[in-house]
């Protein structure tokens, strides 16, 4: 078998693929060279440039700048999707590096010699280090519900979600309890016949900032998971809803108004055991996204509990293996860490390539970025 031979693959270039790559080049490993990136999506801006359109920059919740760049001065009302590609096309160009796509992973196996072999639609990589960084956007979660095959309007999740237009004079059942649900909803009612909002649990809303603390408390909490083995749980699942003015308007005007989770689906609608009853032309599915990890399935790394065990970013049963933005470093400000602390981790395994690691003021790659982040 012909394959390229680098030190790293990073597989994905959202926020923890990008991050990892840039640290990786900070650590003073080049990029084509010593490691490689590869990604699916046919352009930058990872998973944000799959976002609905009425998702604007300015009702991102909680988009933290990767480092070495920030991401400043976006006009809040342009789509989230173009503002956060753009910065992601802008930096990588800024640091060099070089991500190649569209590239699908389709496995990663044992090479034979303790080297990992990648093999993608694009050729094979063999790599002493795999950081994986796919996210969950290639995996919505669809709850399997009696009679959802009966259904005789339309059925969409999250990840295709279009926006409010196509729903207009329509009755919509949305489910989920997460803030995408919240979301579509807010928007759908204004222009809908009727809206019914459904969840499984009771949401759990905050008022205050989310701070430091909490942050702390929530990452906590999904990181003990993991630890033991278990499939991670979102870091927002165990934060709660943000309260904001505009859910409370919707609130006291009824549209925020939560039904428990229906016990089948109707041709016409949804149905619960008490002789509850729904009408609905359409169900918008925001229940959320499992990790995408079926490319790593040969080498066999769940524990019985179902989930990957986990020290840091590492994968206990394979320290050859880091996951970013996976459990704790989901989030945008968890997956730039996990980014650092995953190189750290790979150098000290391999050893310092060629040339030591700089501070930033003398790295000329953040002399780029500065020139990039300035225009």
């Amino acid at each position: 078998m012909e394959f390229s031979e680098v030190e790293v693959v990073v597989v994905g270039a959202g926020q923890a693929g990008l991050s990892s790559a840039y640290h990786l080049r900070r650590a003073g490993y080049e990029p084509g060279r010593d490691f490689v990136v590869l990604d699916r999506s046919p352009r930058p801006g990872g998973a944000w440039q799959f976002r609905w359109p009425t998702l604007t920059y300015g009702r991102v919740h909680g988009m933290h700048s990767l480092p070495g760049m920030e991401l400043t001065g976006a006009d809040p009302h342009r789509p989230s999707a173009e503002v956060i590609g753009g910065y992601f096309a802008g930096y990588e160009r800024a640091f060099g590096l070089r991500v190649r796509r569209p590239v699908r992973v389709r496995a990663v196996r044992e090479a034979g010699d303790g080297r990992l072999l990648v093999e993608t639609g694009a050729g094979v990589w063999a790599t002493r280090v795999l950081i994986n960084a796919t996210g969950t956007w290639d995996r919505p979660y669809w709850p399997r519900v009696r009679g959802q095959e009966s259904f005789a309007g339309r059925q969409l999740h999250t990840s295709r979600y279009p926006g409010p237009g196509p729903f207009a004079g329509e009755r919509v059942v949305v489910v989920g309890g997460g803030t995408s649900a919240v979301q579509h909803l807010l928007e759908i009612a204004p222009v809908a016949a009727a809206t019914a909002w459904v969840t499984r649990r009771e949401p759990v809303f905050t008022e205050g900032p989310f701070d430091a603390g909490r942050g702390r408390s929530a990452v906590a909490l999904v990181e003990e998971r993991v630890r033991d083995g278990l499939p991670p749980r979102s870091v927002v699942s165990v934060t709660g809803l943000p309260m904001t003015e505009e859910m409370w308007r919707a609130r006291d005007s009824g549209v925020l108004r939560r039904l428990p989770m229906f016990d089948r689906i109707t041709p016409g609608g949804v149905e619960w055991d008490d002789g509850r009853s729904v009408a609905a032309d359409s169900i918008v599915w925001a229940t959320g996204f499992r990790p995408a990890l079926g490319h790593l399935a040969p080498l066999r790394l769940r524990e019985p509990g179902g989930g990957i065990r986990m020290d840091g970013t590492r994968v206990v049963r394979d320290p050859r293996i880091h996951l970013v933005g996976y459990g704790p470093s989901a989030s945008t400000v968890g997956a730039g860490r996990a980014g650092r602390a995953a190189v750290r981790a790979v150098r000290d395994l391999l050893g310092h390539p060629s040339g030591s690691e700089q501070s930033p003021g003398e790295s000329p790659v953040n002399v780029m970025a500065e020139k990039t982040a300035a225009r």
